[in-house]
Parts: C-alpha cells; sequence; structure tokens
C-alpha cells in the first residue's frame, strides 16, 4: 500500500496513493476525501457469503460485535488516484503486515484499511470470553492473505513482544492487536472480577508473537465525562 501520513498526532490521516486498477479497502465511514479518478462502493462485511445468508451474517456480527455491517472498496481508474481516509478516535495510525509467517487478530475499531490482496473472517470466540471480556463481542477479526493493512488506535501504540518466556495481562480496553500464533484467555485480573484491585477482566496472552496495546481506552474517557453530561429529566406522556 502507497501512503503518506498528514496531520499531526493525535489527528493524523492516511492519504493512499492508487494506480491504474489498484483498490484498497477501508473502514465504512473513514472517508475524508478522494479525487476524480477513485470510485467508492460499498458492500456487506459478509465473509464472502451472498444473498441472504451473507446478509444475515453481516447483521449477526454487527449487533454482536459492534464492527460495521458494510466494508468500502476504493478503486482507482487511472494513474494517480488518491483517497484519504481517518479513524474516528484520536490517536496513531500504524502500519501491519499479513505474510505467510504472520497474521493478525484485531479488536473491535482497529481495522482502518487494507490492501485487496489482505482479507479476513470474523472469528467466534468462547462465549464466556465474549458475554464477559468486551474485546469485540461475539467476534473478532481474523487476518488472512499477504499485503499491508493499517490499523488505528485511541493513543499510541506500544508493542509487547513474548517469547514463550513471560506472559503478559493485558487490560482488555487497552488490547488493539495480536499475533495470531499466540495463545489467549480472558480472565479476573484478581479477586472476582477484579473488584479486589480496580481491575476488571484482562486477556491473558501466552507464547511468542506481539501484542499492540493503546496507550488509552474510550471506556476510561466516557466514565470521566459521565458525571459532567446532562441529564434529560424529561418525561414523556
Amino acid at each position: 500500500m502507497n501512503y503518506d501520513l498528514k496531520g499531526d498526532v493525535p489527528f493524523p490521516i492516511a492519504e493512499i496513493h492508487l494506480g491504474a486498477g489498484d483498490k484498497v479497502q477501508i473502514e465504512n465511514g473513514s472517508m475524508i476525501y478522494f479525487n476524480s479518478q477513485v470510485s467508492l462502493d460499498g458492500h456487506l462485511n459478509s465473509n464472502g457469503k451472498t444473498g441472504f445468508k451473507g446478509l444475515m451474517s453481516a447483521l449477526g456480527r454487527g449487533i454482536t460485535s459492534g464492527e460495521s455491517i458494510f466494508i468500502t472498496t476504493a478503486s482507482s481508474s487511472a494513474d494517480g488516484g488518491e483517497i484519504a481516509i481517518a479513524p474516528g478516535n484520536p490517536g496513531v495510525i500504524k502500519e501491519l503486515e499479513a505474510n505467510d509467517k504472520q497474521q493478525w487478530r484485531l479488536n473491535t475499531g482497529a481495522f482502518l484499511a487494507s490492501d485487496e490482496s489482505v482479507n479476513y473472517n470474523m472469528i467466534r470466540q468462547k462465549t464466556s470470553a465474549a458475554l464477559f471480556g468486551d474485546t469485540g463481542g461475539f467476534f473478532i477479526m481474523e487476518t488472512r492473505g499477504t499485503g499491508t493493512l493499517l490499523v488505528s488506535a485511541y493513543g499510541d501504540l506500544i508493542p509487547l513482544d513474548l517469547n514463550d518466556v513471560n506472559d503478559y495481562a493485558v487490560d482488555n480496553d487497552h488490547v488493539a492487536a495480536w499475533s495470531q500464533t499466540l495463545d489467549y484467555n480472558i480472565e479476573a485480573a484478581s479477586g472476582f472480577i477484579g473488584f479486589k484491585t480496580g481491575e476488571g477482566l484482562v486477556n491473558h496472552f501466552s507464547g511468542t508473537g506481539r501484542v499492540y496495546v493503546q496507550t488509552r481506552n474510550l471506556q476510561a474517557l466516557a466514565d470521566i465525562l459521565e458525571p459532567y453530561l446532562p441529564i434529560d429529566t424529561s418525561s414523556s406522556d
């Protein structure tokens, strides 16, 4: 993927440059601008399923994971195509490579764009993890294919490299992406659902691979702002 990052953190954009016939997949709603060589096509985020099954698959994942039920493809009819995209959250945009040796699992909201050659499946988590883990609901995104993808985070993205010696427990709201080679379980940080320490559930990673941790989480921001938000005291008849 040929792109430039423009703007300062925490509000960067990715301007993607396309040649004739090039295509990229972008997160639905992430487009800022594009030139006359580029056209956009929206389609169901249905893992390749078509018809009614594809619609139900996309709707089911939208309900259970919070991901958009649509994905957008940007195509260029000639050299010199440009499209600029940005995530909804303030933070960073980072490039990840998918290949025969490295594939990724992405938390809800991390995906921003990918080469057409990078595909993904929405894979089901264990029911207990999905219900209590708050890490993508019942589904998380799993990449396949070869190429470049762009991910975003709220705050910065810090890599944690595991070498099959030390495990890491990462707060669920801070996990952005991790290697498919890693094993992970969702569990209480301590005590009963972490009540003893004030920490909730964590992702416990083990094995060999990398975890990308976002330095801030939107739920914490929402909790801080909640006391200052106006309360609607009106009642309807």
